[in-house]
């Protein structure tokens, strides 16, 4: 697996007056040619990008694509919501959103296996993982960070990929510098331990000064030891300009009022975290959030149980995101939610109509995503399924199929000004790189009919 960049590892040596674990400004990865099709359709709609990724698979006919038949809870109390069937009892704050046109609906997608991990992996990373270019690819987030990298401004010390409550589904950066690594955290209210030593700042400064000299010589660009120990040298620079930041330290704070109003979850806290980062500014441009619990195979609608946990935290969290993002000023008279593409889904599906013996529902090729901000359309509903669920009738898009993690992928870099057809020439296997692979039956494009 890829390495991630921990909190705690990044600042574990940092913490005690040495060092810690990203890259700074001053380390830039080595740009390669790289070819693309200059004809490719860059939306360019947006300026940062929240991803939020549902392991466990939530069921979409229950949430995104309701479809109300004898198995259907009657506190789901479905409604219509711009001529689409919503579960308003289960989702209200969505709900809500949803009226208020912050966001659109993917009932179209459909995946390509339906095994949790590998899944989970390809959503992230536009392939599939067992693909000749799997092992080596990076996480759709490292590519954004690499792309945008350009545009960081020098008093920006955040990572540009930021990963909240990532867990073991996290894909890493694949074969890019660790500079593009997610930089994973857990949410707190009193925000990222470890951003002052506990002797004091000069106590820590003495020693960062101290070690700079003791290693100077094999440190040096470049390091007679090879790259790897100058990508190090930049990890530790970029640590100590966090350390003792107040912005940095402000970003990842937050008040219990917040706290309690987004849901009083790991989630809501996640959502929250990523909130005040976007606001901040400091550099971060993809944010990954992650919230499981969907793999409902039994006891689906138990009360307070089964499919209820996860949809009150997605609701409260997303909700209150979206509506916070939009009151929030962002670029040239825009707000935040315009800057920001959001767009939220699992990886596969689960069966439709009547629940199993087990009183649950298994894993089903067909799904749906919610996506808004940044450009989109919202209140719009993209593709439809046949009126049992089970197949993608209209899929609602020029492309006349369904919509795949690779289009999503490709949605995503062309709403951020990324040419997804650009082809790196720098992989250690010397095949190139496609950030969207065109070796497949199909090939990943951007939904533009979300922005039109």
């Amino acid at each position: 697996m890829e390495p991630i960049i921990d909190r705690r590892v990044f600042f574990k040596i940092a913490g005690a007056g040495v060092a810690g674990y990203f890259a700074s400004p001053m380390m830039t990865f080595a740009q390669s040619a790289v070819t693309f099709d200059p004809n490719a359709p860059i939306l360019n709609t947006a300026k940062n990008a929240i991803f939020i990724l549902l392991p466990g698979a939530p069921s979409q006919i229950d949430t995104f694509d309701l479809h109300v038949g004898s198995w259907t809870p009657a506190d789901f109390m479905p409604t219509t919501i711009n001529g689409a069937d919503w579960p308003s009892g289960l989702l209200s704050g969505l709900a809500a959103q949803f009226s208020a046109n912050r966001f659109s609906l993917i009932r179209s997608c459909q995946s390509s296996a339906l095994v949790h991990p590998l899944v989970q992996n390809w959503t992230q990373i536009a392939r599939n993982p067992t693909s000749a270019t799997g092992k080596e690819a990076p996480n759709v987030g490292s590519i954004v960070a690499l792309e945008l990298e350009k545009q960081r401004a020098a008093n920006q010390q955040l990572p540009g990929f930021l990963s909240i409550n990532g867990g073991g589904s996290l894909a890493g950066q694949g074969y890019l510098s660790g500079r593009y690594a997610p930089f994973d955290v857990a949410p707190s209210a009193n925000g990222i331990a470890n951003l002052a030593n506990p002797g004091g700042q000069a106590v820590f400064t003495t020693r960062y000064n101290m070690l700079a000299m003791a290693d100077a010589a094999p440190r040096s660009v470049p390091s007679p030891l090879g790259t790897v120990v100058e990508e190090m040298t930049s990890f530790y620079s970029s640590a100590k300009s966090m350390m003792y930041d107040t912005g940095v330290t402000n970003a990842f704070r937050f008040t219990a009022a917040d706290q309690v109003k987004y849901g009083n979850s790991s989630f809501g806290n996640a959502c929250l975290t990523a909130r005040n980062v976007l606001q901040a500014g400091l550099g971060t441009r993809y944010v990954q959030l992650t919230l499981g619990g969907w793999d409902n195979h039994q006891n689906i609608y138990a009360a307070n149980s089964g499919i209820y946990p996860s949809a009150r935290q997605l609701d409260a969290g997303l909700a209150n995101l979206l509506a916070d993002l939009s009151a929030i000023p962002g670029s040239a008279g825009r707000t935040l939610l315009d800057d920001t593409l959001v767009v939220v889904k699992g990886e596969f599906g689960r069966t439709v109509g009547n629940i199993t013996s087990q009183q649950g529902r298994d894993h089903y090729f067909v799904h749906s995503a919610l996506i808004g901000g940044g450009g989109v359309q919202g209140g719009r509903v993209l593709g439809k399924t046949t009126p049992d669920a089970l197949y993608v009738e209209d899929p609602g898009w020029s492309q006349g199929r369904p919509v795949y993690a690779e289009d999503i992928a490709a949605t995503i870099y062309s709403a951020l000004g990324i040419n997804y057809t650009t082809t790196r020439h720098d992989d250690p296997l010397g095949r190139g790189f496609e950030y969207i692979p065109t070796n497949t039956s199909y090939v990943g494009k951007p939904i533009v009919e979300l922005f039109q």
